[in-house]
């Protein structure tokens, strides 16, 4: 399950899943439609495999390079002197497999899919990987304090009007995007993810 974003930070929605309601049976003309839509979609998924870039980073391109205000955990970072960071390039990961975390304090599964995330994170944070949260499509000043009461150790940075949404093409949160040693996109995950999944991906790439 993943939800769409918006240009604009975003508050709490509802959805309708229409629970409990019938529908009467499709007509014939109705399934001709449906199996129409159906190939469509299917047509449209091939899209962005044939089309690399058209709306963002793609599987096998260069991670755009991106720096941002770090707004949590900083100190996980180090630093020169033992001073925390206050901004995060991508280009200093260089050498680390990387998951870019996109996320938003309103967003539901994105508060399912946070602790997923923070145990890879912390799994395999000796073995070089870095783990980097993308709080996005939010209010300023939101992400500290989700972090602080979900107990996440992994730094965040805040997506100043989705730039960095838009230069990886995000579109739904939550996105995890893998990026290996030499800075190439490797895997994108929309929706929630589980462990395993996460998992065998992160360690493909260590």
């Amino acid at each position: 399950m993943s939800v769409v974003m918006s240009d604009e930070p975003a508050t709490p929605t509802t959805v309708d899943t229409d629970a409990g309601a019938t529908k009467a049976p499709p007509s014939g003309s109705n399934i001709r439609a449906a199996l129409t839509v159906l190939a469509l979609a299917a047509g449209f998924a091939l899209v962005p495999r044939v089309t690399k870039g058209c709306e963002g980073a793609a599987l096998d391109e260069d991670a755009p390079d991106f720096s941002a205000r770090i707004v949590a955990n900083a100190e996980s970072l180090g630093g020169a002197d033992g001073v925390a960071p206050q901004t995060l390039e991508l280009s200093s990961l260089r050498g680390r497999p990387v998951v870019l975390d996109f996320w938003a304090t309103w967003c539901g599964p994105c508060q399912v899919e946070a602790p997923i995330v923070n145990t890879i994170a912390h799994r395999y944070k000796d073995k070089g990987l870095a783990v980097v949260g993308v709080n996005t499509s939010d209010e300023d000043g939101l992400a500290a304090g989700f972090i602080r009461k979900k107990g996440l150790g992994f730094p965040v940075v805040y997506d100043q009007n989705n730039t960095i949404a838009k230069q990886y093409g995000v579109t739904s949160l939550p996105t995890l995007i893998v990026v290996s040693k030499t800075g190439k996109i490797v895997a994108i995950r929309r929706g929630v993810t589980s462990d395993s999944a996460l998992d065998e991906i992160v360690r493909r790439y260590l």
